[in-house]
């Protein structure tokens, strides 16, 4: 028997999924203003409730790994590997932005999906995915860059675009992408849709792996920026620490 746990916590939405086998059986999703330190265990514990679930019921804890919001996605992925670990379970991790792609289901073959996510001043993170075969592959790679390289690279495509996610505020950047850009409202990194991304990867089942797992930031954070900044001999590396 498996049974999964699944949230997301990249952005300011809140995602909780729990699936029986193949199917969701309890979820709930709210806007915290990214207050997921208080919000993710009360959601989890209420749906585990729901359900009569008790926490050795699990077999299985998938979690979106980013990029977005540094301090929702060390929350989340810390929750979930301190599940793994304490529970034996079988850690999951996903591309939030990949996450976000999977909204887009209903397109034409040949249409890429470019899920977005605001990183301030003009700046996104985003990747390019498309469906073949009825699954999500990846084009061009997770990434932090400015809305306007974006743009530049996007006209360089001939397929239509499906734009996903924090998009309205930049919406006039791509105005010259014309009717070939469409716009997707369905902006929610869906818990719901984890499985179905999961199953297309291994998941992390060693106490070496579930405690080598970090999240996929995409770019350094202030803090690791400064300090480069006055340590230019050291080079560019990640300072984060693991969780």
């Amino acid at each position: 028997m498996t049974r999964t746990i699944a949230f997301d916590t990249s952005n300011q939405f809140l995602s909780v999924a729990l699936f029986d086998r193949e199917k969701m059986v309890a979820q709930r999703e709210s806007q915290v203003n990214r207050n997921h330190s208080i919000q993710l265990l009360p959601d989890i514990d209420a749906l585990m409730h729901k359900l009569e679930w008790q926490p050795q019921d699990l077999t299985q804890v998938m979690v979106g790994a980013g990029p977005g919001s540094y301090t929702g996605l060390r929350i989340g992925v810390t929750t979930a590997k301190t599940l793994a670990f304490t529970l034996g379970l079988t850690l999951f991790g996903v591309s939030s932005l990949a996450l976000l792609a999977m909204n887009v289901t209903s397109v034409p073959g040949d249409a890429v999906i470019v899920p977005m996510m605001d990183a301030r001043n003009q700046n996104i993170y985003t990747g390019v995915y498309q469906w073949q075969a009825g699954q999500l592959v990846s084009r061009v790679s997770d990434q932090h860059m400015h809305v306007s390289e974006l743009s530049q690279q996007l006209s360089q495509l001939a397929d239509p675009i499906y734009l996903v996610g924090e998009w309205e505020q930049l919406a006039s950047s791509f105005a010259a992408l014309g009717n070939q850009l469409h716009f997707v409202n369905d902006n929610v990194p869906h818990a719901q849709n984890m499985l179905a991304l999961a199953a297309q990867q291994p998941g992390l089942k060693t106490k070496d792996e579930i405690h080598q797992f970090v999240p996929a930031y995409h770019r350094l954070s202030q803090a690791e920026a400064d300090w480069v900044k006055g340590h230019p001999e050291l080079g560019q590396t990640n300072y984060v620490e693991h969780l």
